[in-house]
Order: structure tokens, then sequence, then C-alpha cells
């Protein structure tokens, strides 16, 4: 029993910084994508409603949502929204650097929420929208500060399928590629991958 705890201990260890890697790499991405989708979703609802009376004509109403009043704020929230799903695409340093850019764009998308809260919009003001956008810009700046605090260390996508540029020798010390078929297909009876070179 004592051998096979032993034997147990190690993989644990071993796995457990993937595991953690790939929970927080979700996290980001989730806290990314939610964000700023939110902030795109709130820039386009009605931020002021400016009414114009028409003499003893019904009075016109306009409509004038966030990416009208702010113009580069649903532009920032769509950039956020594409870098959130290229988050899982990079790896390393360059994944830490688009974190850096996540989470100034995230702010900036913030900044752009708090100033529709504290304008003086011409016409009914609605204060529910700006704050849906600040909130998703605070979100989307925590998924890219999570990514450039921690990024280099997250697994790549499909990082298994890479060309390894040493190849490995088989159990029997040859090279896959030397394998006859049989000894091949004896390979696979035993569990191996007989591809691996």
């Amino acid at each position: 029993m004592s051998a096979t705890g032993d034997a147990a201990t190690p993989a644990p260890s071993g796995g457990a910084p993937t595991v953690r890697g790939r929970r927080e790499l979700a996290y980001a991405v989730l806290l990314c994508l939610a964000g700023a989708g939110l902030a795109v979703w709130a820039a386009t609802r009605p931020w002021a409603v400016e009414v114009t009376a028409r003499g003893g004509l019904p009075p016109i109403r306009q409509d004038r949502s966030g990416a009208q009043l702010l113009p580069w704020l649903s532009a920032l929230a769509l950039v956020e929204l594409a870098g959130g799903g290229a988050v899982l695409a990079t790896r390393g340093r360059v994944r830490r650097l688009l974190g850096v850019l996540l989470a100034l764009l995230g702010l900036a998308v913030a900044a752009g929420g708090g100033y529709g809260l504290t304008a003086g919009f011409v016409g009914e003001v609605s204060r529910q929208w700006p704050a849906l956008c600040l909130l998703g810009g605070l979100l989307a700046a925590a998924g890219g500060g999570l990514a450039a605090w921690r990024g280099d260390r997250w697994p790549a996508m499909g990082a298994r399928y890479e060309r390894r540029t040493h190849p490995e020798p088989t159990p029997d010390g040859r090279p896959a590629a030397q394998r006859s078929t049989r000894e091949t297909w004896d390979a696979l009876d035993r569990g191996e991958d007989p591809t691996v070179s």
C-alpha cells in the first residue's frame, strides 16, 4: 500500500500546475469575453433620449446610444472582444503583452462608461447602460490583468500537436521510422504510440 501511495504522490504535483493554468486561462478568457460583450451591448443601448417639442404636433424623440455619443467606445470594446479570443492562440511573453493591452483597453472602456454616468447629455439620460459599460470594462480589464500577470505560465493551445525538435527514441532505442510493420502493430498492442518520433 505504501508503494502505491509513493508512486501516486508525484502525479498530482506534476498535474496541478497544468490544471491550475488551464483554469486561470479559462477565467481570463471568460472575463475578457463577458466584459467586452457586455460593454458592446450596453454601448448600443440608448444612453440619452432627446425630446423636441413641435407646437401642436407630437414631440420628436431621438435616441442616442453610447456608440453615438462616444464613437470610440464600441470600437474599443470590439477590439477587446477579439483580443479575448486571441489569448487562447498566444503564449509566453506575447500572451503577457496581449494581457497588458487588454487590461488597458478594458480600463478605457470602463472610463467611457464612467464618463457616461457623470456627463450631462441633452435630454432624458439613462444611467443603467453606462453603468453596465463601466462594469464590462472592469471585467475585461481584470481578465487582461490576469493574462498579463500569469499568462506565460499557462498552456498553449494545441501544444501537444506541435512537432518536437528532438526525436525521442522508442523503448528499444530505435526511431519509429526504422520499425517494421509487425513491430509497429506489437507496439500498438502494448498501448504504445508507434508514431512518436
